[in-house]
């Protein structure tokens, strides 16, 4: 990578090249969702298409929703084979109620979420999502909307700064860097993703293997995308849209997005709530889960081998209880 914001900028990466995103925990997510003819899928990560294929070949029909309208146009291509059993739609999956082919579709056998940033966002330098290529400051998910990062780092002041590194980075040095993107910014605004990585490397230093731009890629990312908010949205939007013994399937991938997932999965399995001052249990009224994942499932040592990035990965599984159905409508 080179650290100059006037480096040549690498080529765009083939929309059918080897970097799509490999489906991560693909066995476990098949036989947690259990697809087979007759029963209907909501993806709402489709990505490159390597999750929703399995459910696809098992039978099943999809839904797949996306925020990038590149990856959409890769799956189509993909699993063009499977007809009309498969359906695409650009949207984030937070707002799939107010989707109408996801309404026309509801109520589902299951759902899924693989959250974070797909291998081909990560491999495409034009979309600025890493620091391992030069290119645009960017990071948006849906590259014809919002607002991207550059704007974020040249406009956000020092405090607004630090909070997103330390709440979406968990970066120890949020006011180091913070400072020292303010100073810079005055003298150059921030434009390519090689500029700010500089900058970071050279206040932080550069020791073992992790990028210290590591922590501060990921915060800007989660911020300029809203992706806890969209998550936490999700957690409360999908379920209704599932039939009773529906199975909802989340894979995180940094502890963020795992805690907001198992706080609210197991706020909804707990039939009963106790507290010290109380005489006797209450009934929850958030009871609606069967948690099938207590501890989260993460990638065997086979997978994280031809796939590295999967090292992070943790599902965490729900069963929509058969009382607590809520039909769409």
């Amino acid at each position: 990578m080179s650290n100059s914001a006037s480096a040549k900028r690498a080529p765009r990466a083939n929309p059918d090249a080897t970097s799509w995103h490999q489906p991560v925990l693909r066995d476990e997510v098949v036989a947690l969702l259990r697809p087979a003819p007759g029963r209907i899928f909501l993806d709402g990560t489709l990505g490159g298409g390597g999750h929703a294929e399995a459910l696809l070949t098992a039978g099943a029909r999809v839904v797949g929703l996306d925020r990038d309208r590149e990856s959409l146009e890769h799956a189509a291509r993909r699993l063009a084979s499977f007809g009309d059993r498969f359906t695409t739609v650009q949207a984030n999956f937070a707002d799939a109620p107010e989707v109408p082919r996801v309404m026309d579709a509801a109520p589902f056998d299951g759902a899924l979420l693989d959250l974070g940033v797909s291998s081909h966002q990560l491999d495409t330098p034009d979309r600025g999502f890493s620091f391992r290529h030069d290119g645009p400051l960017d990071m948006r998910m849906d590259s014809t909307g919002g607002e991207p990062a550059a704007l974020l780092v040249n406009s956000a002041d020092e405090a607004e700064l630090v909070r997103l590194f330390r709440e979406y980075g968990e970066e120890p040095q949020a006011r180091r860097v913070a400072r020292a993107i303010v100073a810079e910014r005055e003298r150059l605004p921030f434009t390519r993703t090689g500029q700010l990585a500089a900058l970071i490397e050279k206040v932080l230093g550069r020791r073992g293997r992790v990028h210290p731009a590591t922590r501060v890629f990921q915060a800007l990312r989660i911020a300029v995308n809203d992706e806890i908010g969209s998550l936490r949205r999700a957690l409360v939007s999908i379920p209704p849209l599932l039939k009773a013994g529906a199975r909802f399937v989340v894979i995180t991938f940094h502890s963020l997005e795992d805690r907001a997932v198992k706080t609210f999965f197991r706020a909804g399995s707990e039939q009963w709530l106790d507290r010290p001052e109380w005489p006797a249990p209450r009934p929850n009224p958030e009871w609606r889960f069967r948690d099938l994942t207590r501890k989260p499932l993460s990638a065997v040592p086979g997978e994280t081998g031809r796939n590295p990035r999967s090292r992070s990965a943790r599902l965490r599984s729900v069963e929509i209880l058969p009382a607590t159905q809520e039909v769409a409508a």
